[in-house]
């Protein structure tokens, strides 16, 4: 909870072997599906491709796989800033675990006294930041079909935004008790069509939640650069953009990562 939030490049929800209620034929989406989503997202905006991402070739497999790998991600990155949203605005609240992090001594207190959520995730002990990146890169793993999780990937007739259970999965190396996608089965009875409408809204609000996290960040960042948010969320003096910090300086290529941060600078606002 205390940091998960603060990656934009975290938890990601991929999937693993798919389930009979979720299954379903491989087919590729083309431009046209895409065309007539847009109205169900928003009537009053249009299909809008500004780039032509939708023709494009990127891997010298066709367009249509393209359209796969985008409109995952767009689900994909939609549901990690619904999670990091909630979990800034209850961490920078400071609400925590009442709990010790570790057996040192050091409490979910004790990191959330560091501050803002940006400088909770620097105040983590390396080693939490360690399993808490490997957490995170095993589910990418499962959910790319690195074991063989997935029926079709999404770049080849998957379902974009399809996340595999991980309860009784054979690829899982300990028993887990509930999945990641719909853990307390809520929607088993769901029609499709009741399905296909809640993928609507799951789209419009990882929209509105992926503007809202980086509006905090910025805000964090760059003082003014979101007006509404100006002497709400105080200024950050770390790299938000960066997975670590000096505290883990110890690991290899830290240093330079920062060093190169630095380099780069954030515009000012004049």
């Amino acid at each position: 909870m205390l940091a998960l939030p603060l990656l934009p490049h975290a938890l990601v929800p991929p999937t693993l072997a798919p389930a009979p209620s979720r299954a379903a034929a491989p087919r590729m989406e083309t431009k046209a599906d895409l065309v007539s989503l847009a109205p169900k997202l928003n009537p009053l905006v249009p299909f809008y491709d500004p780039l032509n991402l939708a023709s494009m070739d990127l891997w010298g497999k066709g367009s249509e796989a393209t359209i796969g790998w985008l409109r995952h991600s767009e689900i994909k990155h939609g549901r990690i800033a619904m999670f990091a949203f909630v979990g800034y605005c209850v961490q920078a609240n400071g609400v925590h675990w009442p709990w010790q992090l570790t057996s040192a001594g050091l409490s979910f207190g004790d990191i959330s006294a560091a501050g803002f959520p940006a400088e909770q995730w620097d105040a983590l002990p390396t080693a939490a930041k360690l399993q808490i990146l490997g957490a995170i890169g095993l589910l990418e793993y499962f959910g790319e079909g690195g074991a063989g999780t997935l029926g079709a990937h999404y770049t080849k007739g998957g379902k974009p935004g399809y996340f595999p259970p991980l309860k009784g999965s054979s690829s899982i190396p300990h028993p887990v008790p509930f999945n990641l996608y719909d853990p307390f089965g809520l929607s088993a009875g769901k029609t499709a069509e009741q399905k296909a409408r809640g993928l609507v809204s799951e789209i419009n609000n990882g929209r509105l939640a992926m503007i809202g996290i980086i509006g905090f960040l910025s805000a964090s960042k760059v003082p003014g650069s979101v007006p509404a948010l100006s002497g709400v969320i105080p200024s950050y003096a770390g790299e938000p953009m960066a997975p670590f910090s000096a505290v883990d300086s110890a690991l290899p290529f830290v240093t330079p990562m920062l060093d190169a941060f630095k380099g780069a600078g954030w515009p000012a606002l004049l």
